[in-house]
């Protein structure tokens, strides 16, 4: 098995950055050479992930912030409509339309 440092696809920059140059679709020359692009790969993915991870953890104050205001203002913006319905009236239903006024009988099924 060929090593990666021993690879014409490997370099290493003067800082210590190793650079893969392979591509798993047309110059990988060895099956382990796809196992080591596909760590990799994953390797990369679990960085991504740590470092949204940690931008997340930043704006959840923020977001808690947010959703406390626009919770207060739904709030004040229902109580501000209170006015609009009688008290035995719930808000989904209008002025004017009452519980009691309905017959539960005379539904269309017991229609003749």
């Amino acid at each position: 098995m060929i090593q990666c440092k021993d690879c014409e696809f490997y370099r290493q920059e003067a800082d210590g950055r190793r650079v893969f140059m392979c591509d798993p679709f047309t110059s990988i020359k060895e099956p382990e050479c796809l196992a080591k692009w596909q760590l990799l790969r994953l390797d990369v993915i679990a960085s991504a992930q740590n470092n949204m991870a940690a931008a997340q953890a930043q704006m959840a104050p923020l977001q808690n912030k947010m959703l406390k205001y626009i919770r207060r203002e739904l709030e004040d913006i229902d109580e501000s409509e209170k006015w609009k319905f009688d008290e035995e009236d719930g808000p989904d239903m209008p002025p004017g339309d009452k519980n009691d006024d309905f017959d539960f009988d005379e539904g269309p099924e017991n229609k003749p």
